[in-house]
């Protein structure tokens, strides 16, 4: 599967043992992480500037996602595909990577639901739907 993992899952990872590692290593092992530069930054300059995380450990970890993912340039969307317009990023990700899903806490995507075939789900649902295929 080729997934999406937005910036509030990827910071949540880092940032502490539970779900969102959980995914994140699951993504690493098993999906196609897609992502685009400005995503990383977002992560890099939040897990440094609001979680005051040292730098040295946010370049382990932004090496680590770049390492093992596809970085892609997303394509222009339009305004009204989202209420959140930084959200336009993640979504202009989906067709250029084939995305099958973008794993978000963001209520704005949640509500979109799906877009241009791929589902946007929280990291709880992601999570039990994988447990499922096993």
């Amino acid at each position: 599967m080729r997934v999406v993992i937005d910036a509030n899952v990827a910071i949540a990872a880092a940032a502490s043992r539970g779900l969102c590692e959980a995914i994140f290593e699951l993504c690493l092992e098993h999906h196609q992480i897609i992502t685009c530069t400005a995503l990383n930054e977002e992560i890099k300059t939040k897990l440094i500037n609001k979680l005051r995380i040292p730098k040295p450990v946010v370049a382990d970890f932004v090496a680590l996602l770049k390492d093992n993912a596809l970085m892609l340039e997303p394509e222009l969307v339009d305004k009204s595909a989202c209420r959140d317009l930084k959200d336009l990023m993640l979504l202009g990700l989906v067709r250029p990577g084939r995305v099958d899903a973008i794993i978000t806490g963001d209520k704005d995507l949640l509500v979109v639901k799906e877009y241009n075939g791929a589902r946007i789900v929280a990291p709880r649902d992601f999570w039990e739907s994988n447990k499922k295929k096993k």
